[in-house]
């Protein structure tokens, strides 16, 4: 990584930090606390910004001061099904909850941008949560009156490849992480069913793909529900427990 970054270091003066595993809320604190700039954006590591990624978004935020910034995460993996069905669930989420790309709800943390002083004063993102944390810090974020902006022109390439193990494993851990959010900003034991978000869920396949591939998309789709499901109850019984 240093031999990378050092081509760099001319024209930008980066940092590479170690930190324990504490999970990605942890380690996105960490690097949040050395950085100096009014604003802080996040990708992840399976993740290629496009060319012109930062552009786009300053360019928003010269027209939305203030606001948390969302880009668009496209799949870079299209022939790896388990990825394809993971990145789907993805863009049906962003579908349903930013459907006002000024007024949005919820953006993911591998392409996302916030004023480094809002995110301080939120305590940015919660440890406790190993999953969902970017879920939590737009919950939180909006409750404290501020703004997120979707800015789709803002891309970024996902080449997270995932076998049937790994798709169970991933939404499991979301599952968990789903209750954790629930917890918290839900209503006790109560849990808010979003319909629309599980009615276009069950037809993603089918507008997505056609054929033989729209019923793998489909079986997959019910091994993560299933796999979300039964993190989301595993992690009740344990609370409760």
């Amino acid at each position: 990584i240093g031999e990378v970054t050092a081509s760099f270091r001319p024209r930008l003066d980066l940092s590479v930090l170690a930190v324990p595993n504490g999970g990605p809320a942890a380690a996105r604190n960490h690097g949040a606390a050395q950085a100096r700039g009014a604003y802080l954006a996040f990708t992840d590591d399976d993740c290629t910004p496009t060319n012109g990624w930062l552009r786009a978004l300053d360019s928003r935020a010269a027209v939305a001061p203030g606001a948390m910034l969302g880009g668009r995460t496209v799949n870079a993996l299209p022939n790896n099904l388990c990825s394809a069905l993971s990145h789907l669930v993805v863009e049906v989420a962003y579908t349903c909850a930013n459907a006002d790309p000024g007024n949005a709800r919820f953006f993911a943390a591998n392409n996302l941008v916030v004023p480094a002083n809002g995110f301080r004063q939120l305590g940015g993102f919660d440890p406790m949560f190993t999953t969902a944390e970017d879920r939590d810090l737009c919950a939180r974020w909006r409750r404290h009156g501020g703004r997120l902006v979707y800015a789709p022109e803002a891309v970024v390439c996902h080449a997270h490849a995932l076998t049937l193990t790994g798709l169970w494993r991933q939404h499991f851990a979301y599952g968990r992480g789903a209750f954790r959010f629930h917890r918290r900003h839900g209503r006790g034991w109560l849990v808010d069913i979003d319909r629309r978000f599980y009615r276009a869920l069950v037809r993603g396949p089918f507008l997505a793909q056609r054929g033989q591939r729209a019923a793998r998309l489909a079986v997959l789709l019910a091994v993560q529900q299933t796999a979300n499901a039964a993190g989301f109850l595993v992690e009740m019984l344990t609370r409760h427990s």
